[in-house]
């Protein structure tokens, strides 16, 4: 843009703005195209310096795909992912989010940690709201988890993914994607995975979560993400569970992935010119947990049509779903009886309603 835009008046210098607005004017927008693309590949490293922590995949059109396994709570992941979208200058990086997830790449670390570590009955209804109540409920209970993490570390989560949002808008065309399945789907088919009791049990070991972390806890699990390894140690009794929320989100992301890694078209001066093709270079930005499952589907040939479906809800759903709602109007009707017990007492104990009660005690006994 800066190449083939021409400068204001008000914003070009005192010396020269006519000589600068006729050079800019003369360069097309294939020329300037050209020019930034030069200027990328020139800073594009063939033999890249790159972190341990980072899997290189190719394609079969001679495609690169670099995929960054990431602590979602960590400096070091952070330095990380800088470090390779500079190194390699892609075409498109793609973050393990998805759209309802992405409020978090526009927040400041400050209000997303504020966000993160306040779970309140508003989210909640949100969330209900949102997803439904089972989705909503497993969601919030999810997010429990994480704000645990983040009360105690003091750091927000996706730090990662805020700093593959700023590296990559510095980089001339690359393309910024959404990798992740949508929560809503994830949360559907996990809560249809389970039986009741699984639900319950689920539900319980997620709201009692206590135990202290360190930030040595974070690096050491660099090899295996935190997150992820606190809620397989969970759902680890729950194979069905753990196939819709890490299984089929790694062969969501590995798709997402080889979709960003098809060939760049060129631009051409006119449209007798034959197209020509590069291959693309992809940066992917993803929890460490992930990375075996997309180095494993990576030669298949996938279909996500049956993993994007939501099943209808079971019996049990339909059971978990009753007890809740009936759990909390109780809660409720309790809570409304209970103050309405209490302020009837207060206006009783009142001296003017004492008074009052005393003359018409008086009247009574007069008749």
């Amino acid at each position: 843009q800066a190449a083939a835009d021409p400068m204001s008046s008000s914003d070009a210098p005192e010396d020269g703005p006519k000589e600068t607005s006729s050079v800019s004017q003369n360069i097309s927008d294939a020329d300037a195209f050209k020019i930034l693309l030069e200027m990328k590949m020139k800073k594009r490293q063939k033999k890249p310096s790159l972190p341990s922590t980072v899997t290189e995949l190719d394609t079969e059109d001679g495609s690169k795909v670099y995929v960054v396994g990431t602590a979602h709570f960590s400096d070091s992941s952070k330095k990380d992912v800088v470090k390779t979208i500079q190194e390699v200058q892609p075409d498109v990086v793609v973050v393990e989010l998805c759209q309802y997830r992405v409020s978090m790449l526009k927040m400041d670390e400050k209000t997303l940690l504020k966000e993160a570590k306040e779970i309140n009955l508003e989210k909640l209804q949100q969330a209900i709201k949102q997803n439904g109540v089972m989705s909503g409920l497993m969601q919030m209970l999810l997010l429990k988890v994480s704000a645990h993490i983040t009360e105690q570390l003091g750091m927000a989560p996706g730090g990662e993914f805020r700093e593959a949002f700023k590296e990559a808008s510095k980089v001339p065309f690359c393309k910024f994607h959404l990798g992740d399945r949508p929560i809503p789907v994830t949360f559907k088919r996990a809560i249809a995975a389970l039986s009741f009791w699984q639900k319950v049990k689920l539900a319980w070991g997620l709201c009692f979560l206590s135990d202290p972390i360190s930030k040595d806890d974070v690096e050491k699990c660099k090899q295996k993400d935190l997150l992820e390894q606190m809620m397989a140690e969970m759902i680890g009794e729950f194979p069905d569970l753990h196939r819709t929320i890490v299984s089929e989100r790694d062969i969501y992301l590995t798709y997402m992935l080889k979709q960003a890694a098809k060939q760049i078209e060129l631009p051409r001066a006119s449209e007798a010119e034959p197209r020509k093709y590069i291959p693309a270079v992809v940066v992917g930005v993803v929890g460490m947990g992930h990375v075996p499952g997309i180095e494993k589907n990576w030669n298949s040939d996938l279909n996500i049509q049956e993993i994007m479906s939501v099943p209808p809800p079971s019996a049990s759903s339909k059971i978990f779903k009753f007890v809740i709602k009936a759990t909390v109007f109780g809660l409720m009707g309790y809570g409304c009886y209970r103050i309405g017990q209490r302020t009837v007492q207060f206006i009783l104990s009142m001296p003017a309603a004492q008074s009052y009660l005393q003359k018409l005690t008086e009247i009574r006994s007069q008749h």
